[in-house]
């Protein structure tokens, strides 16, 4: 591994955990605001995700592209790629903690693992990939 890819693995991670606090606490902003659990969740997802998106691209990925058409494109191809994975997890849960009793905590995680793995190649590989203009 070298040093870009390892600087890049510690800024995903870095925007990582601040995305989850910015997901919770998004939440728990909409929750004081008396708005509805499902309602609350989903402002809180999409909330995490701009700014997911945002700190990837300029932080992790270094995204070079300033077209306003690549810009639009790379988001999509980000949330299209977030809401993906957010599909993976709920079948993984389904299958391995409803279907087989797979205990859920341990499913979740490894669950988790496999999602953050997914989001980080699709976003080297597809959605952020060098060179693209």
């Amino acid at each position: 591994m070298n040093f870009k890819s390892l600087k890049q693995l510690i800024a995903y991670g870095i925007c990582g955990v601040l995305t989850t606090i910015i997901n919770i606490f998004a939440y728990w902003l909409a929750r004081k605001f008396d708005v509805s659990i499902a309602s609350s969740t989903t402002i809180a997802w999409l909330v995490a995700v701009l700014f997911a998106y945002w700190s990837n691209r300029k932080f992790v990925f270094e995204s070079t592209n300033t077209s306003l058409i690549a810009i639009f494109f790379e988001a999509v191809y980000f949330f299209m790629c977030r809401i993906a994975t957010g599909l993976l997890d709920i079948a993984i849960m389904y299958v391995f903690a409803d279907l087989l009793g797979c205990h859920e905590v341990i499913t979740k995680a490894v669950s988790n693992i496999i999602v953050i793995i997914v989001n980080y190649v699709a976003s080297k590989l597809f959605i952020f990939k060098e060179g693209k203009k």
